[in-house]
């Protein structure tokens, strides 16, 4: 397979999963055998309905979505997906509504309030974020076929900088995000110019550590490391994207 990113990959589902979310109030009368697995370290979000008389616990280990369901009498638990007479996974919609989708929100929410630098209109409608490294070429690339998308007015790039890849790569990063005008110099970057990296604030400094404590957070080594919306769920591409991944992570055709 040929290379596309810079740096090791990783498989998107761990970064996903590893992403903190909030954690809910636990409820205050879980039977014996849930508290039982709260000890051993599971993490109850939600109660909900089940079947033949089973009470539903939407549940998460390490990060990972689990689904609980208590016997009618609250002696005993069952730990797994509970599937119907037409092999229906039953478990899958409360775990997206209590677990996983809280995952995503909260996920999202923390890219947003990184530091990256716009490309393109902010009222594109619509928003993918980008862990981007001023060394990487595959960074560029990815900037530059992203060009149809972003002329069209269909997107915006949030890209997320980050220094990981050479010595000189935090310096470079944080020369981006303090530059006078950041889109600017960022667009002068891709189009060949090289970044000459100076002396930044301290706190524009921290921003480029933030960021990168942010990325190793979410299990993203590789950049380009990209992460948008698909189907309603958070998906991560990692490295440059084909054809087919492009059209994905852009959320259209190419223009």
């Amino acid at each position: 397979m040929p290379l596309t990113s810079c740096g090791p990959r990783l498989g998107f589902v761990t970064a996903l999963s590893l992403a903190t979310f909030p954690a809910w109030a636990q409820p205050g009368d879980l039977p014996a055998p849930v508290e039982a697995l709260v000890d051993q370290g599971l993490t109850v979000h939600e109660r909900f309905e089940a079947p033949d008389g089973l009470i539903g616990y939407a549940a998460s280990a390490q990060g990972q979505p689990v689904a609980i369901y208590v016997t009618e009498n609250g002696q005993h638990a069952i730990v797994g997906n509970l599937v119907d007479a037409e092999g229906n996974n039953l478990s899958s919609e409360p775990l997206d509504e209590f677990v996983k989708g809280p995952q995503n929100a909260a996920m999202w929410q923390r890219l947003e309030d990184s530091h990256w630098i716009l490309d393109g209109n902010s009222d594109a409608p619509r928003t993918v974020y980008v862990f981007t490294d001023p060394n990487c070429p595959y960074c560029k690339r990815f900037w530059d076929a992203a060009r149809p998308w972003i002329e069209a007015g269909d997107i915006q790039l949030h890209h997320i900088m980050v220094g990981v890849l050479k010595s000189d790569s935090p310096a470079k990063a944080a020369t981006l995000l303090g530059a006078d005008d950041p889109v600017a110099a960022f667009t002068a970057h891709n189009r060949g110019d090289e970044v000459a990296p100076s002396a930044q604030p301290a706190d524009i400094e921290q921003q480029v550590q933030d960021n990168n404590t942010l990325m190793r957070e979410l299990n993203l080594r590789g950049t380009p490391a990209i992460v948008y919306h698909q189907d309603g769920k958070l998906e991560v591409a990692q490295g440059m994207p084909d054809e087919e991944k492009m059209r994905a992570v852009m959320g259209s055709p190419r223009p």
